[in-house]
């Protein structure tokens, strides 16, 4: 997805997502697919009460509608003076059936340029979320989480079948991180891992990666969307691959408890 500044243009492009989609369980948007728009103060002049976040009422009525469950990616809301990245999954029903809100914050000094400070405007979540669906546990992250992989050991130890990645990489990152990230991020949880993201050159001057994947508890990339604009793909997820990859290799049942000795030189 390449989402815009408002609300108004990303709500008709999951419409039309959800409308192609239909026949399907479920529609998975990146991060940011309500509203991508760098200008921190202008984001909080256009968004009211988080009961009320415009893109999120669309998605719900999208959800039931069209009888697919949504995972919106994330989108930005109000808190106080600061706004959450927040995450949501909708039922066919169109109820909310777990939010979470990006518990790290993207605040990165590269080499030769500004820091980018996500936690000047974003205020960081207090708990992960992992729900129950018909189609086993799922668990829930938002872009820079996935940086922090005992977020994801611990979905999985929990009984994570699926774990959501929705992102906005940047391009610097995105090459040299992203898939390699997100492959090992399977590999150690056995996990199916679904990244929808951003792609290219945004209206508010910010360039995203794109590559929308998705990667098989084995660690193999079965889906790639690459970098060339807005694609839309179906994709059957075996979920019974878990149990046969958490048998292959039960990592989980060798965790091993232990002290940390930290030797100085004197």
């Amino acid at each position: 997805m390449q989402s815009r500044a408002k609300h108004k243009p990303n709500i008709e492009k999951v419409r039309e997502a959800a409308f192609k989609a239909k026949g399907q369980d479920i529609l998975v948007l990146p991060e940011y697919s309500g509203l991508l728009n760098k200008n921190a103060k202008e984001v909080k002049n256009i968004l009211i009460a988080e009961v009320a976040d415009p893109f999120i009422e669309e998605c719900k009525n999208l959800a039931k509608d069209n009888k697919l469950w949504i995972h919106i990616g994330s989108t930005p809301v109000k808190v106080g003076e600061k706004l959450y990245n927040k995450s949501a999954l909708i039922n066919n029903e169109g109820r909310i059936i777990a939010d979470y809100n990006k518990l790290h914050m993207f605040d990165i000094y590269p080499e030769g340029r500004k820091p980018i400070l996500e936690s000047n405007h974003y205020q960081s979540g207090e708990k992960a979320t992992l729900v129950e669906t018909p189609w086993g546990y799922w668990g829930m992250t938002v872009c820079y989480d996935l940086r922090f992989p005992y977020l994801f050991r611990t979905y999985a130890q929990k009984g994570a079948k699926v774990i959501f990645v929705p992102s906005a990489f940047t391009l610097i990152a995105g090459d040299a991180h992203w898939e390699i990230l997100l492959r090992a991020r399977a590999i150690e949880t056995g996990c199916w891992i679904i990244a929808a993201a951003q792609v290219g050159l945004h209206e508010d001057g910010r360039e995203t990666y794109g590559h929308s994947i998705i990667v098989n508890p084995w660690g193999k990339v079965v889906i790639n969307l690459g970098d060339k604009g807005e694609r839309q793909m179906n994709f059957e997820v075996d979920i019974d691959l878990v149990h046969t990859a958490h048998q292959k290799i039960p990592s989980f049942k060798s965790d091993q408890a232990f002290n940390l000795e930290v030797i100085s030189m004197e």
